[in-house]
């Protein structure tokens, strides 16, 4: 190989090894907290959930003190919430709202924190574990902000947790129902009556407990019972099988 070809050959190798270092250098270039910041939230605009998320946590690292360290957290959360990782949205809202109690959009990350429990609610058939937890951040919702923009749609979503909740219980009152353990069965179908009145399960629990107490030969209780079910529910089609219930 002839000296010319050697030199141009050394000389593309440590061009590109230079320019690969140039590029290096230039992405681990610490940038501007307001160019940091806009490039998450760019990201954020594309859809690029995860990349944001992992940009607005560089903020806060990189300018743990600056103002948008503590927008930063919350878009972040966001971000995760998206992208639906929402262990780690409750862990970024979390945060927020340990170290910035008072800030402005302190009632939106309570309520982003609910929604988080709220979307992965399941059907009645399943754990219900994430359903309480999003009425009980809910809760917090209305009682903490009544006047925000976010109580009223907090208010209907704990309507839906709670038909959930109750729901669940009826399923579970059912099964023992079924497998003949009846004081189990009357303490879900007790709970819906005494937890849950305002959902539409409430008839249903009241013709349940009737059931169990008649099999049970609690004729008193049962009578008692069907009383608060004719009165509140007249024309209901469990009021007519509970008369028939006491009647035979």
């Amino acid at each position: 190989m002839s000296k010319l070809k050697i030199f141009l050959l050394l000389f593309l190798s440590f061009a590109f090894l230079g320019g690969c270092a140039s590029s290096k250098n230039e992405d681990s270039e610490r940038l501007p907290v307001e160019r940091l910041y806009n490039r998450a939230h760019k990201q954020l605009v594309k859809t690029k959930y995860k990349k944001a998320a992992e940009t607005f946590e560089q903020v806060e690292l990189e300018y743990p003190y600056s103002k948008w360290a503590t927008e930063a957290k919350l878009m972040g959360a966001y971000a995760y919430y998206k992208n639906e990782k929402y262990d780690d949205a409750v862990m970024a809202l979390d945060r927020f709202i340990r170290f910035h109690p008072g800030n402005e959009n302190i009632a939106y990350a309570y309520y982003l924190k609910a929604i988080c429990y709220f979307d992965q609610i399941s059907d009645v058939n399943r754990d219900q574990g994430e359903t309480a937890k999003a009425l009980d951040a809910f809760q917090q919702v209305v009682m903490r902000f009544p006047n925000s923009k976010y109580a009223a749609d907090a208010k209907q979503k704990m309507i839906f947790a709670r038909s959930n909740l109750a729901g669940q219980e009826m399923e579970v009152g059912r099964y023992y129902l079924g497998q003949k353990n009846y004081l189990s069965a009357l303490n879900r179908f007790s709970n819906v009556v005494n937890n849950y009145q305002t959902t539409s399960y409430i008839e249903e629990a009241l013709y349940r407990q009737i059931e169990v107490y008649m099999i049970l030969g609690l004729s008193k209780e049962a009578k008692t019972t069907y009383k608060v079910l004719q009165y509140n529910y007249p024309k209901s089609s469990w009021t007519a099988k509970s008369a028939e219930l006491i009647k035979g």
